[in-house]
């Protein structure tokens, strides 16, 4: 049954964003120029700001999947239940907190962001504010109940729901835009969404996983243990604001909403392909977790580490190139000709964000061997050199200053260091990982030909052509690598689900004749 709940959600994440996509390329390009670019810039700028609150975890959430892993093959139900009500607790009097400091913001927002903001920005800058800071601070203490679910891997339930609130989330916003809400209307519709799902959460842990929660006794010796875990995690979080917001934060500071609105799209983008790559990972890390409590066998865990990064390079590999061959034209046609500087600063942040991505299965191993130190401080001070880099690189060349410096810290902490920690230090065989991944290297030779002699010979910037083109090279990457980069293993999760399809398809076809 679990390996189906892999399995199956891996699937519906998959679908889930699939169909996220799908509705972004129909909804994105229609909220845009309803809301305008400065007011788009406005909206991602002050979502950066409030997203500084989210440090208030310090990664608790993680520490909570370790410990709840550890019960679990102990079946010390017991301790399960005086650990989420540990959780519980902690977390509400985190959103209590988040909730005054955000009040504070509030209360300071012409302070916050400077001279380039209008008048009437920053009156609609603090209302986004007050509105989403309430949303973040409910949302902390609901954070339990999603951990929970992921905890029994429960992967059905939370990706069926991830995809009706995609679905559903641009039906609800379309209408509100249209009446003229603007900004201030996404974030309601947005808070209302988040509330109902994390209802549904709760509901779904109490009526179907008969979760237990134990306020008495509280664990202090445990609370010390997890948060001197939870605290490397906490610097992880530090690093990942400033790498993929703070550079928002400078534009507007510096160049304004409409350079906010254009690094904004940039980052929507990346965001999109980050995920691909998480949908994967994240359905493993129950299992990483039970591994190391278990064995811990290094050689194990490499073998999945690996097999996951190869499934998840080929698919990055084909979004990517794909991206570098008909992104320009793409963004053009799409988001219109004012946000086709967002091509360059989205391939500055996707291109070296691809290793790290094909081996962030690595992340939650070193989690659950408490070996994440290193990285944490690692990336502390690679996000504090990339705010020095980037604050006189986006003053001098605006979004595509500020997204160079976050990829030049990105690829020397990435590509060397952490790979040196992963093999000399976590005891992951990189080295094997390495081969396997450029066993697929060769599979992108005849589609890069051919993406180049498309990018150089064809007029992109035609709706049908661009489409029809598109379609020849995802084709021509599909057959490419599949003959050429793929294993045994890798074609068998599509050769076998397809096969069962179509057998069920004659079953049923014969049954109704």
């Amino acid at each position: 049954m679990k390996i189906n709940q892999l399995k199956a959600g891996a699937a519906l994440s998959y679908i889930s964003m699939g169909l996220g996509y799908i509705i972004s390329i129909i909804y994105t390009p229609i909220m845009l120029r309803l809301l305008g670019q400065s007011e788009y810039g406005l909206y991602n700028l002050v979502a950066s700001v409030v997203s500084y609150l989210g440090l208030l975890s310090f990664g608790f959430g993680s520490s909570y999947m370790r410990y709840n892993s550890r019960y679990k093959v102990a079946n010390d139900e017991k301790n399960i239940a005086r650990l989420n009500g540990m959780f519980f607790t902690v977390f509400t009097i985190i959103g209590f907190i988040a909730l005054i400091a955000g009040s504070i913001l509030v209360i300071n927002t012409d302070l916050i962001f400077g001279e380039k903001l209008t008048v009437n920005e920053l009156s609609t800058a603090k209302v986004l504010l007050a509105i989403m800071v309430f949303n973040l601070s409910l949302s902390f203490p609901a954070s339990v109940f999603n951990s929970y679910i992921t905890a029994n891997e429960e992967y059905l339930f939370q990706k069926f729901l991830q995809m009706i609130r995609v679905v559903i989330s641009p039906l609800v916003m379309l209408p509100v835009l249209l009446m003229g809400f603007k900004s201030v209307g996404m974030v309601i519709v947005t808070t209302i969404l988040n509330i109902t799902i994390e209802i549904s959460n709760a509901v779904f842990c109490f009526r179907k996983l008969k979760i237990e929660f134990s306020f008495h006794k509280f664990d202090f010796a445990l609370m010390k243990e997890m948060a001197i875990f939870s605290s490397y995690i906490f610097l992880e979080s530090i690093t990942d604001r400033i790498n993929w917001n703070v550079d928002k934060f400078i534009l507007g500071r510096f160049r304004g909403t409409i350079a906010v609105a254009v690094y904004g799209l940039a980052a929507q983008l990346n965001s999109y392909y980050i995920s691909l790559s998480t949908a994967i990972s994240n359905v493993f890390i129950p299992r990483v977790n039970r591994m190391v409590a278990a064995k811990n066998d290094n050689k194990e865990l490499t073998s999945l580490f690996t097999r996951v990064g190869r499934i998840q390079f080929i698919l990055l590999s084909l979004i990517c190139s794909g991206f570098i061959f008909f992104g320009r034209p793409f963004i053009s046609m799409w988001a219109g000709k004012n946000y086709v500087e967002a091509y360059h600063i989205a391939l500055l942040l996707m291109m070296p964000v691809t290793i790290p991505l094909t081996q962030n299965l690595g992340i939650e191993i070193q989690k659950a061997k408490n070996m994440h130190q290193f990285r944490s401080w690692l990336y502390f001070f690679m996000a504090i050199s990339n705010l020095f880099i980037s604050i006189p690189l986006a003053r001098a060349y605006g979004g595509v200053g500020a997204a160079t410096g976050t990829a030049v810290s990105l690829l020397i902490c990435n590509v060397l260091i952490m790979n040196w920690y992963y093999h000399k230090k976590i005891g992951l065989d990189i080295i094997y990982f390495w081969k396997e991944i450029f066993g697929l290297i060769k599979a992108l030779l005849l589609p890069t030909i051919v993406g180049i002699s498309i990018y150089l010979f064809v007029d992109l910037y035609r709706i049908t052509i661009f489409l029809i083109y598109a379609f020849i090279y995802v084709i021509i990457f599909c057959i490419s690598m599949w003959h050429y980069g793929m294993n045994q293993y890798e074609k068998d999760l599509i050769r076998k689900p397809t096969k069962r399809v179509i057998r069920n398809l004659k079953c049923r076809i014969v049954h109704g004749n």
